[in-house]
């Protein structure tokens, strides 16, 4: 696969407060992706990366409310295996150790040349791991890289709390999520009625099928699998 096509196929995240620069690399390297998208700090980034799955964030380090540094410290506990790029002025070695500390594949240094940014993701993009789609209930997949469910291959907007529910319903060791177990796994310690998990289902369902979450009655969720499939 040529470059040029393996971009077209990745969608991009760019987290820069700077807007000049972030627009200035939109309009000449975004075309070159099937989605490239910005952000202007660390907090909208690690949100948009939450909502969206991109395949690859580049970010700066120096932003308001969030720095790039502990969002992609967060990126790497949460999605530990998004790329990350940093784009940023410093080049001190301390910088260099706490990118590295929180995994990121690719430090440049501004000013930059944007195509030397594209030949940085079109390297990473080669290196990431082929995605096993798991199939569902007819047209549906997932995606557990990155908790997305796909229909016919174009992505269903989940919110990151459905993809994780997805992802947690195929790897229930009885097969089914108890009501208490999906409060615990998606609300942690807040408290939660079986009437809010009943909506948050209701909702899930109206944004895919209503047949791929099936209720066990009395007792929590399950979900529709194809028979003979194997999933981890």
């Amino acid at each position: 696969m040529t470059c040029h096509t393996l971009l077209k196929s990745l969608t991009v995240l760019l987290v820069e407060d700077e807007l000049t620069l972030a627009h200035l690399l939109r309009d000449a390297i975004g075309d070159r992706f099937d989605r490239f998208e910005l952000a202007s700090d660390g907090e909208e980034g690690l949100e948009s990366v939450r909502q969206h799955l991109p395949d690859l964030v580049v970010t700066d380090i120096t932003m308001p409310r969030m720095d790039g540094l502990t969002m992609s410290a967060i990126l790497q506990r949460e999605y530990p295996k998004l790329p990350v790029i940093i784009l940023s002025a410093y080049s001190e070695k301390k910088y260099l150790l706490e990118a590295i500390d929180v995994g990121i594949r690719k430090y440049l240094i501004k000013p930059f040349d944007p195509d030397e940014l594209l030949e940085t993701i079109c390297t990473l993009a080669q290196q990431l791991e082929p995605t096993r789609l798991i199939p569902l209930l007819p047209p549906y997949t997932f995606d557990p890289q990155r908790h997305a469910l796909l229909w016919d291959g174009v992505r269903v907007p989940l919110t990151q709390r459905e993809g994780r529910f997805i992802h947690h319903l195929l790897s229930a060791p009885h097969a089914f999520l108890s009501f208490e177990e999906i409060k615990v796994l998606l609300w942690g310690d807040a408290t939660i009625s079986d009437a809010t998990i009943r909506v948050f289902i209701n909702r899930l369902r109206r944004k895919s099928h209503t047949d791929l979450i099936q209720s066990v009655t009395g007792q929590g969720y399950a979900l529709y699998l194809p028979p003979c499939t194997s999933h981890p």
